[in-house]
């Protein structure tokens, strides 16, 4: 297997983009991250991750459309579908084809339409990524099934709702300096716990707010990546695990179990354990899941995962510093597109271009991206 690196990111901010449609929105990512690559090398294969753009967008067959409008038409082209874990199956997609020497450049890119459908209609199209014969015919969706984990925690581990809010306070923090961010606003404390109720214990506070965007990652044998750029990034770790996909299957619901087993492989891959990671960008779409991942990956015993928040641990100046760039809750959520977002963030920190959302003497990152309530979970690990 060869050394893998990235070697160009690319990004749009996440919004409600009315006025620009899936194709232009992956294009600007692609172009941006083929420019901050110098052009260096070509890619011959383009890998898209994407959720909903036949669901939501009317739109597959995403592979061609992307390659044609980012200017690489022939190369090999797909888009990969893992549920909100769309876009690192694509980052994982194009690791495993470079590490193995099939190719030695290819582009990747996340992209997501989420305001192609408003109302009932989006929720519908939302739910194709639950058990369609056993959650989504009976109404369930996805915060409705986030709020039965969290219900379950509090009860089990005497936890209250007010205890989850430094997540999100911290995610705004860190979101409120990044011009790429949907939400730039910060959380004051109180505000999480008296937010409208979305399902009952998740608030609007609480959940990720879905949004329109694209990312982009230019990734090369790691042999020439030095010779390439001045600041290659490597991938050292890539993983992937699965659990159920209906809720009700778990043998426990307060274990991400998939989430762990991601994390230890990509770790043992890498050759580091958990505390040897300075930068963490975990799938925030719920504060109950940033709770269950950190307990999963060994950073927090069972039923204390909400208390790193309390202790201020996650800052940009903690020792577990998490979304660092607002994460899913303030950047917004792109769904297919998030893995990729995930990872061109941690990219930024690890060549010291963070700006005011830097974390000091970053080296090493891991970026866990999950589909549904941990269902689908592939963690990859960062060097600088």
């Amino acid at each position: 297997m060869r050394d893998v690196a990235i070697i160009g990111i690319g990004q749009t901010p996440v919004g409600e983009h009315w006025d620009t449609d899936l194709r232009t929105l992956a294009a600007d990512a692609a172009r941006a991250a083929l420019d901050d690559s110098g052009n260096a090398a070509v890619p011959q294969a383009v890998y898209v991750g994407n959720t909903y753009g036949a669901s939501i967008s009317s739109q597959a067959q995403l592979g061609a459309l992307v390659a044609d409008y980012a200017g690489l038409r022939g190369a090999e082209a797909f888009a990969l579908e893992a549920g909100e874990a769309s876009g690192a199956a694509a980052v994982r997609a194009a690791y495993l084809a470079v590490a193995s020497g099939a190719i030695d450049t290819a582009l990747v890119v996340g992209v997501e339409k989420a305001t192609d459908m408003v109302g009932t209609a989006k929720v519908a199209a939302r739910n194709v990524t639950l058990d369609a014969d056993y959650e989504a015919v009976h109404g369930a969706t996805l915060p409705a099934l986030a709020a039965l984990i969290m219900r379950r925690y509090m009860y089990e581990f005497g936890a209250e709702l007010g205890n989850f809010e430094n997540f999100s306070i911290n995610a705004h923090a860190n979101g409120s300096l990044n011009s790429n961010a949907m939400y730039r606003n910060k959380l004051k404390p109180g505000g999480f716990a008296r937010a409208p109720m979305i399902a009952d214990p998740v608030t609007l506070f609480d959940g990720a707010p879905d949004g329109d965007g694209a990312a982009a990652l230019v990734i090369t044998a790691g042999q020439n990546a030095a010779d390439l750029v001045p600041h290659p990034v490597y991938i050292t770790g890539s993983a992937g695990a699965s659990d159920t996909l209906g809720l009700a299957e778990r043998e426990d619901i307060l274990s991400l179990s998939a989430a762990g087993l991601s994390a230890s492989r990509a770790l043992a891959q890498a050759g580091l354990t958990v505390q040897d990671i300075d930068v963490f960008e975990l799938h925030d779409a719920f504060t109950i899941l940033t709770a269950l991942a950190l307990e999963a990956m060994g950073l927090a015993e069972r039923g204390t995962g909400w208390q790193l928040a309390r202790d201020n641990r996650i800052g940009l100046a903690g020792d577990v510093p998490l979304s660092t760039f607002g994460g899913l809750k303030s950047r917004g959520n792109p769904v297919g597109a998030t893995g990729v977002y995930q990872a061109v963030e941690a990219v930024l920190q690890l060549r010291g271009a963070a700006g005011a959302n830097q974390v000091a003497n970053a080296q090493t990152a891991l970026v866990q991206n999950m589909g549904g309530l941990g269902s689908t979970v592939i963690t990859h690990v960062l060097k600088g």
